[in-house]
Protein backbone atom coordinates (compact mmCIF):
# COMPACT_ATOMS: atom_id res chain seq x y z
CA UNK A 1 0.00 0.00 0.00
CA UNK A 2 1.45 3.23 -0.87
CA UNK A 3 1.56 5.95 1.63
CA UNK A 4 -0.83 9.05 2.01
CA UNK A 5 0.61 12.12 0.49
CA UNK A 6 -0.43 15.47 2.17
CA UNK A 7 -1.36 18.06 -0.66
CA UNK A 8 -2.44 21.26 0.36
CA UNK A 9 -4.04 23.44 -3.11
CA UNK A 10 -5.44 26.94 -2.94
CA UNK A 11 -6.67 26.44 0.85
CA UNK A 12 -8.27 22.99 0.63
CA UNK A 13 -6.32 20.04 1.82
CA UNK A 14 -6.36 17.24 -0.77
CA UNK A 15 -4.95 14.44 0.00
CA UNK A 16 -3.87 11.39 -2.10
CA UNK A 17 -3.74 7.68 -1.06
CA UNK A 18 -3.77 4.33 -2.41
CA UNK A 19 -7.04 2.64 -2.62
CA UNK A 20 -8.47 -0.82 -1.47
CA UNK A 21 -11.10 -2.52 -1.10
CA UNK A 22 -13.06 -0.21 1.44
CA UNK A 23 -13.15 2.10 -1.00
CA UNK A 24 -15.06 0.30 -3.78
CA UNK A 25 -18.18 1.82 -3.43
CA UNK A 26 -17.08 5.77 -3.65
CA UNK A 27 -14.50 4.52 -6.23
CA UNK A 28 -17.68 3.34 -8.40
CA UNK A 29 -20.15 6.42 -7.86
CA UNK A 30 -17.12 8.07 -9.07
CA UNK A 31 -16.21 6.34 -11.62
CA UNK A 32 -19.57 6.05 -12.74
CA UNK A 33 -20.08 9.84 -12.83
CA UNK A 34 -17.06 9.97 -15.07
CA UNK A 35 -18.02 8.05 -17.58
CA UNK A 36 -21.14 10.66 -18.15
CA UNK A 37 -20.03 13.51 -17.99
CA UNK A 38 -16.74 12.55 -19.51
CA UNK A 39 -18.08 10.09 -21.87
CA UNK A 40 -14.97 10.94 -24.67
CA UNK A 41 -12.34 10.58 -22.24
CA UNK A 42 -13.70 6.77 -21.30
CA UNK A 43 -13.66 3.29 -23.82
CA UNK A 44 -16.59 2.60 -21.57
CA UNK A 45 -20.09 3.79 -21.11
CA UNK A 46 -21.65 4.58 -17.76
CA UNK A 47 -24.61 1.18 -18.84
CA UNK A 48 -21.60 -1.19 -19.23
CA UNK A 49 -19.67 -0.67 -15.64
CA UNK A 50 -23.52 0.16 -13.75
CA UNK A 51 -24.23 -3.51 -14.75
CA UNK A 52 -20.55 -4.66 -12.96
CA UNK A 53 -21.42 -5.87 -9.67
CA UNK A 54 -19.36 -4.47 -6.87
CA UNK A 55 -16.93 -7.44 -6.63
CA UNK A 56 -16.00 -6.51 -9.96
CA UNK A 57 -14.85 -3.06 -8.68
CA UNK A 58 -13.68 -4.42 -5.56
CA UNK A 59 -10.93 -6.93 -7.67
CA UNK A 60 -10.30 -3.17 -9.02
CA UNK A 61 -8.81 -2.24 -6.43
CA UNK A 62 -7.92 -4.78 -4.62
CA UNK A 63 -5.59 -6.88 -7.73
CA UNK A 64 -4.55 -10.29 -5.79
CA UNK A 65 -1.55 -9.86 -8.15
CA UNK A 66 -0.57 -7.13 -7.62
CA UNK A 67 -0.50 -5.73 -11.31
CA UNK A 68 -3.46 -3.10 -10.77
CA UNK A 69 -2.65 0.00 -8.07
CA UNK A 70 -5.40 2.88 -8.11
CA UNK A 71 -5.08 6.20 -6.16
CA UNK A 72 -7.52 8.55 -4.93
CA UNK A 73 -7.44 12.26 -4.38
CA UNK A 74 -9.97 12.92 -1.24
CA UNK A 75 -11.11 15.90 0.48
CA UNK A 76 -11.78 14.89 3.69
CA UNK A 77 -13.52 11.70 3.47
CA UNK A 78 -15.23 12.40 -0.43
CA UNK A 79 -13.61 10.73 -3.49
CA UNK A 80 -13.12 13.74 -5.72
CA UNK A 81 -10.03 11.93 -8.36
CA UNK A 82 -8.57 8.60 -9.42
CA UNK A 83 -5.78 7.33 -11.61
CA UNK A 84 -4.54 2.99 -12.05
CA UNK A 85 -1.14 2.14 -13.10
CA UNK A 86 -1.45 -1.28 -14.51
CA UNK A 87 1.73 -3.46 -14.58
CA UNK A 88 1.92 -6.41 -17.42
CA UNK A 89 2.17 -10.15 -15.68
CA UNK A 90 3.74 -11.41 -19.81
CA UNK A 91 7.86 -11.69 -19.12
CA UNK A 92 8.05 -9.53 -22.94
CA UNK A 93 5.82 -6.74 -21.47
CA UNK A 94 6.90 -6.56 -17.53
CA UNK A 95 8.85 -3.26 -18.23
CA UNK A 96 5.95 -1.60 -19.41
CA UNK A 97 2.95 0.03 -16.80
CA UNK A 98 -0.09 1.77 -18.14
CA UNK A 99 -2.02 4.81 -16.71
CA UNK A 100 -6.21 4.21 -17.07
CA UNK A 101 -8.47 5.90 -15.64
CA UNK A 102 -7.51 9.25 -14.92
CA UNK A 103 -10.18 11.86 -13.49
CA UNK A 104 -10.76 14.95 -11.01
CA UNK A 105 -14.64 15.75 -10.46
CA UNK A 106 -15.14 19.23 -11.66
CA UNK A 107 -15.10 20.54 -7.65
CA UNK A 108 -11.50 19.44 -7.38
CA UNK A 109 -9.72 20.39 -10.75
CA UNK A 110 -7.45 23.28 -10.85
CA UNK A 111 -6.17 22.47 -7.40
CA UNK A 112 -3.90 19.91 -7.97
CA UNK A 113 -5.25 16.87 -7.61
CA UNK A 114 -3.98 15.47 -11.10
CA UNK A 115 -0.82 16.20 -11.06
CA UNK A 116 -0.36 14.86 -7.20
CA UNK A 117 -2.30 11.67 -8.42
CA UNK A 118 0.07 10.84 -11.29
CA UNK A 119 2.70 11.72 -9.13
CA UNK A 120 1.78 9.08 -6.65
CA UNK A 121 1.74 6.58 -10.22
CA UNK A 122 4.69 7.93 -11.41
CA UNK A 123 6.53 7.03 -7.85
CA UNK A 124 4.64 3.54 -7.93
CA UNK A 125 6.12 2.48 -11.12
CA UNK A 126 9.91 4.23 -10.48
CA UNK A 127 9.88 1.82 -7.16
CA UNK A 128 9.06 -1.06 -9.18
CA UNK A 129 11.99 -3.06 -10.64
CA UNK A 130 12.46 -3.45 -13.99
CA UNK A 131 9.87 -1.12 -15.23
CA UNK A 132 10.87 1.33 -17.84
CA UNK A 133 7.99 2.66 -19.66
CA UNK A 134 4.71 4.15 -18.57
CA UNK A 135 2.14 4.66 -21.66
CA UNK A 136 -1.52 5.99 -21.59
CA UNK A 137 -4.01 7.43 -24.27
CA UNK A 138 -5.69 10.48 -24.11
CA UNK A 139 -8.77 11.84 -26.69
CA UNK A 140 -7.61 13.80 -29.10
CA UNK A 141 -8.47 17.30 -27.86
CA UNK A 142 -8.21 17.14 -24.63
CA UNK A 143 -5.53 20.03 -24.10
CA UNK A 144 -5.67 19.93 -20.09
CA UNK A 145 -5.16 16.64 -19.83
CA UNK A 146 -2.59 16.66 -22.30
CA UNK A 147 -0.50 19.27 -21.18
CA UNK A 148 -0.42 17.79 -17.79
CA UNK A 149 0.88 14.49 -18.99
CA UNK A 150 3.52 16.36 -21.00
CA UNK A 151 4.32 18.35 -17.91
CA UNK A 152 5.17 15.46 -16.09
CA UNK A 153 7.45 14.21 -18.94
CA UNK A 154 5.48 12.32 -21.37
CA UNK A 155 5.68 12.40 -25.05
CA UNK A 156 3.41 11.56 -28.29
CA UNK A 157 3.93 8.27 -30.27
CA UNK A 158 0.85 8.19 -31.76
CA UNK A 159 -2.32 8.46 -32.75
CA UNK A 160 -5.46 5.75 -33.62
CA UNK A 161 -7.81 7.34 -35.99
CA UNK A 162 -11.41 6.40 -35.00
CA UNK A 163 -10.92 5.07 -31.58
CA UNK A 164 -13.72 5.36 -30.37
CA UNK A 165 -17.10 5.76 -31.49
CA UNK A 166 -19.19 8.86 -30.24
CA UNK A 167 -22.77 10.38 -30.79
CA UNK A 168 -20.82 13.54 -32.36
CA UNK A 169 -18.60 10.84 -34.24
CA UNK A 170 -15.56 8.66 -34.09
CA UNK A 171 -12.71 10.38 -32.31
CA UNK A 172 -9.04 9.51 -32.15
CA UNK A 173 -6.75 8.62 -29.42
CA UNK A 174 -3.22 10.26 -28.92
CA UNK A 175 -0.51 7.76 -27.31
CA UNK A 176 1.83 8.50 -24.98
CA UNK A 177 4.98 7.27 -23.40
CA UNK A 178 7.03 8.31 -20.50
CA UNK A 179 10.53 6.78 -20.39
CA UNK A 180 10.99 5.99 -16.28
CA UNK A 181 14.95 5.25 -16.92
CA UNK A 182 17.16 7.88 -14.76
CA UNK A 183 18.61 10.38 -16.44
CA UNK A 184 22.53 10.07 -17.12
CA UNK A 185 24.44 12.45 -14.80
CA UNK A 186 25.84 14.92 -17.19
CA UNK A 187 29.78 15.36 -17.07
CA UNK A 188 31.08 11.70 -16.04
CA UNK A 189 33.42 10.51 -13.75
CA UNK A 190 36.89 12.06 -12.72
Amino acid sequence: MAPTLPLVPKSRQIRIAALGESDAPSYRALMLHAYAVAADAFTSTPQERAAEPLSWWVARLADPQGLSHAFGAFLGDELLGTVTLEFSAKPKTRHKAHLIGMFVAQAARGQGAGRALLQAAMRLAADRPGVRVVTLTVTEGNAPAIALYEALGFERFGLEPMAIATPQGFKAKVHMWRDMRPAPAIGGAA
